[in-house]
């Protein structure tokens, strides 16, 4: 399909989606919020890994605040819902692994944004603003989720009140992030971290996922029987077969994500 705000691309299981607003620093419009849910949704059908990345010189400059967010007549509340929820869920829910690659600044709900990704691998040069309160607002998107969660509660609260930026380097020492990279690698970087998961055993991957977010809900003996359940899928899949098969034999695994 046609996109206008969103470039995407396919190969050898790797799907890249860039957010490709770059004269507004990729702000998040109606469109944008569109496109990138239809993405998300897309790739999940066809892809073994998902790329977020961002045109020109940022990552994502958070709300379109020349969309009319100061009508009387618009609700914030029902864009959060109607908008911006489903964007969300569809990064956060993909069944495939998910990375954001975060090529520059990620502000406001763009930073909430790459927080929903699985992993989020950031060039040096990046950072992130929990920007909202400088409009008088509270982060959204996620934001008073992924925060406390990443980086405890005494970072979070003073990332929403100060609303300063934290670079990349520090968003890895907090736990926000998972790791950054010199400018200069960035790009070949974050492609070969894409390409190993692209190769790698997605049915683990999806377990992997499903047990680490549902952790937060579960006593001890109900995450237990969730492993064995997810183990014993694990265990029937071919991509464990294999991946046996080569660590016998001594070579690399070629798994089919099934």
């Amino acid at each position: 399909m046609p996109y206008q705000t969103v470039s995407y691309t396919l190969e050898a299981g790797m799907a890249v989606v860039t957010l490709n607003r770059p004269d507004v620093l990729n702000a998040l419009n109606s469109t944008l919020r569109a496109e990138i849910t239809a993405a998300m949704h897309r790739a999940a059908e066809e892809a073994r890994v998902v790329v977020l990345t961002g045109a020109g010189r940022a990552f994502c400059a958070g709300q379109d605040l020349s969309e009319g967010v100061t009508d009387p007549e618009m609700d914030l509340g029902a864009v959060l819902r109607d908008e911006y929820e489903p964007m969300l869920a569809a990064i956060y829910s993909c069944p495939v692994p998910t990375i954001a690659a975060v090529n520059g600044v990620a502000a406001g709900a763009g930073a909430n944004l790459a927080l929903a990704a699985d992993v989020v691998i950031a060039a040096e040069s990046a950072s992130f603003v929990q920007a909202f309160a400088r409009i008088g607002l509270l982060p959204d998107a996620g934001g008073t989720f992924w925060l406390p969660r990443q980086v405890g509660a005494a970072r979070a609260m003073g990332a929403a009140l100060f609303t300063e930026p934290v670079p990349a380097a520090r968003a890895v020492e907090w736990g926000m992030i998972w790791e950054a990279v010199p400018d200069d690698a960035f790009d070949a970087h974050w492609r070969a971290r894409a390409r190993h998961l692209a190769n790698g055993p997605t049915v683990a991957y999806r377990a992997i996922k499903t047990a680490l977010r549902g952790s937060w809900s579960r006593d001890l003996a109900a995450q237990l029987d969730l492993e064995a359940d997810l183990q014993g899928a694990c265990g029937a899949s071919e991509d464990f077969r294999e991946g046996v098969t080569a660590f016998l034999e001594k070579r690399p695994p070629r798994y089919q994500g099934r």
